[in-house]
């Protein structure tokens, strides 16, 4: 049985990089990216300006629904 596996990076304020959330599901569809950027943000994350990512059509939906963060294309993918 295949899952999707995701680790949420963040640059804080000293702009080091930290692992801020970690998830599986059953896949990266819209619903299970909308779920786990709503925990980060029931957490405690805010201001987030920036999401970077593969071209994942769920993740900049759940993006824009959860922080309505500028979406950049992530240059290694």
């Amino acid at each position: 049985m295949s899952v999707a596996a995701i680790i949420a990076v963040a640059v804080n304020t000293d702009v080091r990089r930290e692992i801020i959330g970690l998830g599986t599901g059953p896949s990266e569809a819209e619903t299970f990216w909308t779920e786990f950027l709503r925990g980060l943000k029931a957490r405690g994350l805010s201001s987030v300006k920036l999401v970077i990512s593969d071209a994942h059509t769920g993740l900049k939906a759940a993006d824009a629904r959860v922080f309505d963060a500028t979406w950049q294309r992530c240059r290694v993918h």
